[in-house]
């Protein structure tokens, strides 16, 4: 199961690198490739949304089915390991939060950037009849 979660943590680490790029002001002549570029990676990435649902999913099966620590016949180590999964559990979330969020980032500022590419090439043209 380690692995979906490093899978996911690259993938919102990337996402968020490429909302970084694209919001860095003075990039411009290399903006219009990292826009090619992420445009085209956006379909691709969307395939983090169902992801982040099973996973999501995963994490609540786990919480609902999890054995209750909370009688005085836990152990101390028992009742350590409850509340490690819990931490996990929250830890765990936070990446499934960060990484839909990311994505959203991206896709928005990413057609916003394409939005202000078009207008100015509208006033150029504008300006040039």
């Amino acid at each position: 199961m380690a692995l979906e979660w490093v899978v996911l943590g690259y993938a919102a680490a990337a996402e968020a690198v490429m909302v970084l790029l694209l919001t860095i002001p003075g990039l411009g002549p290399l903006r219009k490739g990292l826009v090619a570029v992420i445009r085209n990676l956006l379909k691709p990435f969307l395939s983090i949304v169902p992801f982040c649902l099973f996973l999501f999913m995963d994490i609540y099966w786990k919480y609902e089915h999890r054995p209750n620590c909370e009688a005085e016949s836990c152990t101390p180590t028992e009742h350590l390991r409850h509340q490690k999964s819990i931490m996990k559990s929250q830890r765990n979330m936070l990446l499934i939060v960060s990484a839909l969020v990311f994505y959203w980032l991206l896709f928005s500022v990413t057609h916003l950037v394409i939005k202000i590419d078009q207008l100015n090439n509208r006033v150029e043209k504008l300006k040039n009849q």
